[in-house]
């Protein structure tokens, strides 16, 4: 084998070695149990909005503060006051259990909390 391949096969391994730790180091994906006596749907289905929250919450952002908007229409026709603090957290109300478990296994830092006050530990307001 020539000694360039052999450089260049040591150099994408240690380019990996980050991306492999961190795929092993995480774990399993954490399983969100249903909000205690709330709602037993969310606004979409749970598999979309494990994959498109923060789509939804700046299109409500957008909606509701910049242009007035107070009611989001879901894929199903139902319909829903726009409010990150009365819609989702009236049954996503435990922070830590429900944020934080998902936000720390993926290793962001969203910024919702720096505005809205974290909801007290407990079901619907």
């Amino acid at each position: 084998m020539r000694p360039a391949v052999i450089i260049i096969v040591i150099v994408l391994l240690i380019l990996a070695l980050p991306f492999v730790y961190g795929r092993i180091s995480r774990g399993a994906a954490p399983v969100l149990a249903p909000p205690p006596g709330g709602e037993k749907e969310c606004v979409e289905s749970v598999e979309y909005m494990r994959k498109h929250h923060v789509d939804i919450l700046k299109e409500w952002r957008d909606g509701r503060v910049r242009e007035g908007g107070t009611t989001y229409i879901s894929s199903t026709g139902k319909s829903y006051t726009i409010g990150f603090t009365s819609t989702c957290l009236g049954c996503h109300s435990n922070k830590a259990d429900f944020c934080d478990r998902c936000h720390n296994y993926l290793r962001v830092e969203p910024n919702c909390f720096d505005c809205h006050v974290a909801p007290e530990k407990g079901g619907r307001r």
